[in-house]
């Protein structure tokens, strides 16, 4: 099992251990409090027990949660099991605006017509144990929660936090109460209702703020200024010219990012792929762990060159193009490049295509006027070559012979003669200064090639490979 793999396992079983031992709690403390009330006749304390009832049933339903938003993802849920966290959120905030509203009714009902309340430490009693209880209970869950980031157990926390407060509100009304009894305050008879009215209060305004975050995670929707973040993180690798799209969804404690960016369109699949890691791992500071996927599209840039743009239609029709040159002729431009297709295409479709492929860069730069391309044949077969050692030699020969007369050429070295058929091939390394310029090296190079087909004509194709002195002194 990997180390990630068993983190999450460890993480699950922690869940639901937490959320079984709660639900144990609350239904032990749903009892009491309900025995209490019922021999004291106090609404504020079998509102508590009400209370403690609906929390032993959104235990149970965070516990269910658990054990299934852990689950892998499958063919009918690709985004995971995690949104059953939130939707066990969002039933456990319905059930307590339901008894809110019933115990509030309750309570004016009480008021209306002044029930007796049966005074006895018992209630008390149950009450300082519940404040116990939901003071561990809360310690216990915000601690899981906060390891796992479980939505469940975040919110099974935070509720039973705030049934502290509910039940000190018990506890005041049954004093105050007492206190009416004993010294005769007829006003004081209906402390223990209002202690019921304040208790719901509490619930009702717990249940709106959980409410309206179990539905903005149901509804996918997250801080602007998360997004905000996240898009600046984006923005900010060097290369990526636009984020077009970018959709941010949480599930659970998982949040999954779907982002579309503009990249420009002389990028390398290779320089492409090397983006997207970093773009990657920009989002991954916005939100550790997400699960990330990104879409790129080709865009032209504003620096983009003529080069850069002819070089575009090229890549799109799948070709490359070399000895691309671009000359002014009375201030009209003029593109001149080569081309290499498949040496067993026919020229007709040969024609065709160039034709197309001119027509569009016409239209993609329309600052050229016209583009004249030359065609080469682009082996189609592994060629296999065939050696003669005597003529070899003297092709050899010939081609140190000719470096000689140039000037900037240190050495050729590493020279390769092959045949295929009839035709003759010549591969080498040529050493030149360390500081000539790619323009002079080109140049220099081309010499080489034109001079030696001179005393070689039968050399069928010659490939000079520059290198610099440092290289050869390794």
């Amino acid at each position: 099992m990997t180390p990630d793999a068993s983190n999450a396992a460890d993480f699950s079983a922690q869940k639901r251990q937490v959320a079984m031992v709660s639900m144990v709690a609350a239904l032990a403390m749903t009892l009491l409090k309900l025995a209490a009330g019922l021999l004291s006749g106090s609404l504020g304390v079998l509102s508590d027990a009400a209370h403690s009832g609906l929390d032993m049933i959104g235990s149970a339903l965070t516990f269910f949660s658990v054990r299934v938003s852990d689950k892998p993802a499958d063919d009918d849920h690709t985004y995971g099991h995690a949104k059953f966290e939130n939707l066990s959120s969002f039933g456990v905030v319905l059930l307590m605006a339901v008894s809110s509203g019933w115990i509030i009714w309750e309570a004016i009902e009480r008021i209306n017509h002044s029930v007796e309340l049966h005074h006895s430490v018992w209630p008390v009693l149950v009450v300082l144990t519940s404040i116990a209880v939901d003071f561990w209970r809360s310690r216990q869950l915000s601690a899981v929660a906060e390891r796992t980031g479980s939505a469940a157990l975040a919110t099974d926390a935070f509720h039973f936090a705030s049934d502290i407060w509910s039940s000190m509100a018990v506890l005041c009304g049954l004093a105050a109460s007492w206190v009416g009894s004993v010294y005769g305050i007829a006003a004081l008879r209906y402390a223990d209702p209002l202690a019921a009215v304040v208790v719901s209060l509490l619930i009702l305004r717990l249940t709106i703020r959980l409410g309206r975050e179990a539905v903005d995670v149901l509804l996918d929707q997250i801080p602007a200024e998360t997004r905000q973040q996240l898009l600046a993180e984006v923005e900010s690798v060097p290369g990526v010219l636009a984020v077009e799209q970018a959709r941010v969804r949480r599930a659970g404690a998982a949040y999954f990012a779907d982002l579309t960016l503009a990249l420009p369109r002389n990028f390398t699949f290779e320089h492409t792929g090397e983006l997207v890691r970093a773009a990657t791992e920009a989002v991954h500071r916005s939100l550790p762990e997400a699960d990330v996927v990104i879409h790129t599209l080709p865009r032209q840039a504003r620096a983009e060159s003529i080069f850069d743009r002819v070089r575009a239609v090229a890549a799109r029709n799948n070709v490359s193009v070399h000895e691309l040159s671009v000359q002014s002729h009375n201030g009209r431009l003029r593109v001149e490049q080569h081309l290499e297709l498949n040496e067993n295409l026919p020229l007709l479709a040969a024609h065709e295509f160039v034709t197309t492929m001119e027509a569009e860069i016409l239209r993609e730069v329309p600052e050229i006027d016209f583009v004249l391309t030359h065609i080469e044949s682009e082996p189609a077969t592994i060629e296999q070559p065939q050696e003669l050692v005597e003529e070899n030699r003297k092709i050899e020969h010939a081609l140190r012979a000719t470096a000689a007369l140039i000037e900037e050429i240190v050495d050729v070295h590493e020279i390769l003669v092959g045949r295929t058929g009839e035709h003759i091939y010549l591969s080498c390394h040529c050493t030149l200064p360390d500081v000539l310029t790619m323009h002079r090296v080109h140049e220099v190079i081309t010499a080489l090639e034109d001079r030696f087909k001179l005393d070689c004509p039968e050399v069928y194709r010659v490939t000079i490979h520059p290198e610099p002195v440092t290289d050869n002194l390794r």
